[in-house]
């Protein structure tokens, strides 16, 4: 067992967090003359010192482009490089690494389908399925697809907790339906969907479906070959890893009928005046030279997660969300926005009478960092009929201790207009 968890008898549910916060450095300051409560985890989360250390030993010892070099330093570089890919395949229990691509992020991956597959395969009076509260990386590369390809863009409706309209999918499924794209959890809601129940309707008509995983690998373990779902993309960024990496997982028959997506150098195989052809999967995707550093640091982000434990923090962030959401729901003026049964760690809200912008800046000034505005979801918000909301997301590393703090501004701040 890792030194990071101890399994004891307490709210915590397994996780030693004062162990599992001391990895991470940024935690250990003050904002505004305050302790720093982080609490923008949706957005992206804290890296851990073992993942600023492989940043720094990369470029200190093994700085070198990969896969084309004979030297020391190349090979180590994709050899580092390479083991990040088979830590991904183990982490989403891909068939194989070679359905692994690496991206910028999941708007990458995203619009990397879009403009493959879509491409290809999406013709005139096809129909393309997304919901409401889809994120916009999740929502415009479908529409300049049908913009493009003269398709049909169909939209899931919800329901005021935040839920999905179920019945509605059904009646929106049809022959005519070539892909669904659906977020799994809700970045600006915390819902988690029925997503296994979606891709096998889906399937039923022939359809194809991309799951948006960018907040629900973050929370939840998540199994391609269970789900069955032909297309997975997700954010090292949410997973304690770097910025500017991403990854996009493809069924292994789809990626090798899509035609590449961008054209360069590692993406071929030969190359002629005459006629280029083509590398094999992954490396038909991944054109010019990649974020190298950022995918290396990855894999120790992965091992972090590990060593934690999936369930560890899918129970430990679970507790954290139900003790805020129990104990704000008492302040006078308090409005959550997303009630639904089964939710990811995330609270959004409002406080009545006060614009969410001046919540967060009062919230940062007793070093309390939440996200406020529309959280890149406007038709949401729209639907919603507000202008945006509080959010405050939770992590492994946060604590009970932290929300009460939360909870003790909040009051305050309800107190001025309420």
């Amino acid at each position: 067992m890792s030194d990071l968890v101890e399994v004891i008898d307490t709210n915590n549910k397994g996780i030693d967090v004062l162990s599992i916060r001391k990895e991470f450095p940024v935690l250990h300051q003050e904002v505004n003359g305050k302790p720093l409560a982080y609490f923008d985890n949706a957005a992206t989360t804290q890296k851990p010192a073992r993942v600023i250390a492989a940043l720094k030993a990369y470029y200190e010892q093994d700085n070198s482009n990969i896969h084309r070099g004979a030297h020391t330093l190349a090979s180590r570089a994709t050899e580092h490089y390479e083991l990040t890919r088979t830590r991904i395949k183990e982490f989403i229990n891909a068939p194989s690494a070679e359905e692994v691509i690496f991206t910028k992020g999941t708007t990458e991956g995203i619009n990397l389908v879009a403009n493959t597959f879509g491409k290809k395969f999406i013709r005139e009076g096809d129909e393309i399925i997304i919901s409401t509260m889809e994120h916009h990386s999740n929502i415009v590369p479908w529409q300049m697809l049908c913009e493009n390809n003269n398709a049909i863009l169909k939209v899931i409706p919800i329901f005021n907790n935040g839920e999905l309209d179920f019945e509605a999918y059904k009646k929106l499924l049809s022959p005519k339906t070539k892909l669904v794209a659906v977020v799994h959890a809700s970045n600006a809601l915390g819902t988690v969907n029925p997503i296994k129940e979606m891709i096998d309707l889906a399937h039923e008509q022939g359809a194809k479906f991309l799951v948006d995983g960018a907040q629900s690998t973050a929370h939840l373990s998540v199994d391609v070959q269970e789900l069955d779902c032909d297309f997975l993309a997700f954010s090292a960024h949410k997973l304690y890893g770097p910025t500017g990496v991403g990854v996009l997982y493809g069924k292994r028959e789809l990626l090798e009928a899509m035609p590449p997506y961008q054209g360069g150098g590692e993406m071929i195989s030969e190359v002629r005046f005459e006629k280029t052809t083509y590398n094999t999967i992954p490396y038909k995707f991944e054109a010019g030279t990649p974020n190298i550093a950022d995918v290396i640091a990855f894999e120790q982000a992965l091992s972090f997660i590990n060593d934690c434990g999936k369930e560890n923090i899918q129970n430990h962030e679970s507790y954290l969300l139900g003790y805020a959401t129990k104990k704000c729901a008492t302040i006078k003026g308090f409005e959550p926005v997303g009630t639904a049964n089964d939710k990811v760690s995330v609270m959004s809200f409002n406080v009545r009478n006060t614009h969410p912008f001046d919540v967060g800046m009062m919230l940062d000034a007793s070093g309390i960092a939440v996200r406020t505005g529309h959280h890149c979801t406007q038709p949401l918000m729209d639907w919603y009929g507000i202008e945006g909301t509080v959010r405050a997301s939770f992590a492994v590393y946060n604590t009970t201790e932290e929300i009460d703090r939360l909870y003790e501004s909040l009051v305050r701040i309800a107190k001025r207009n309420n």
